[in-house]
């Protein structure tokens, strides 16, 4: 203690127009500069200190509160997204039943309407081959009937003459005039 005392005791020995000078004397300065220096910080650090640690609370707390509502927000969208999630995946399995139902349904027509397609085209087909068949068989009696003609009117040509002819006319306007009689 006389260390502590000296000190303060050999400051009125100073010279006044001296010289700055350090003392080197580790015991007896750092405790006093140290007792003086947490002194004044806790006497006028004190309130700056818990004004410090009161603003940071705070913040702390006003972050705490902004992520409880921030989750509490995520929490509403996450449930309103899964049940948009679930309402889609409902309308996407009554589309997809639709669908299927659809399809089978546009299929059964498709093939109902390719069925009556061909039995039409087989329809025009036996008409047209009927129709055809008709016009061979007509242009055959045709060429048949002009061949026959032809061949009638080449025998009368060569077995006529104008005698036997006028005879025939005669005969054939004989019996057309007793049929007129008939008729009469």
């Amino acid at each position: 203690m006389k260390n502590v005392t000296d000190s303060f005791v050999s400051l009125g020995y100073w010279p006044f127009a001296g010289s700055f000078g350090f003392n080197t004397d580790i015991l007896a300065t750092n405790p006093i500069n140290l007792t003086v220096v947490l002194g004044v910080l806790i006497f006028f650090g004190k309130g700056v200190l818990s004004d410090l640690l009161d603003n940071r609370k705070q913040r702390i707390l006003n972050t705490i509160r902004n992520s409880e509502e921030l989750r509490r927000g995520a929490i509403e969208q996450l449930e309103k997204a899964r049940a948009r999630l679930r309402k889609v995946e409902m309308e996407a399995d009554e589309f997809r039943v639709n669908g299927y139902s659809e399809i089978e349904r546009e299929k059964l027509n498709l093939i109902n309407s390719t069925y009556k397609t061909l039995e039409q085209l087989e329809n025009y087909k036996n008409e047209t081959i009927h129709f055809e068949q008709q016009s061979a068989i007509n242009e055959v009696r045709q060429q048949i009937f002009q061949q026959a003609l032809e061949g009638a009117l080449g025998t009368l040509n060569s077995c006529l003459n104008n005698e036997l002819h006028l005879r025939t006319i005669s005969a054939n306007i004989g019996m057309f005039g007793t049929m007129k009689e008939i008729i009469d």
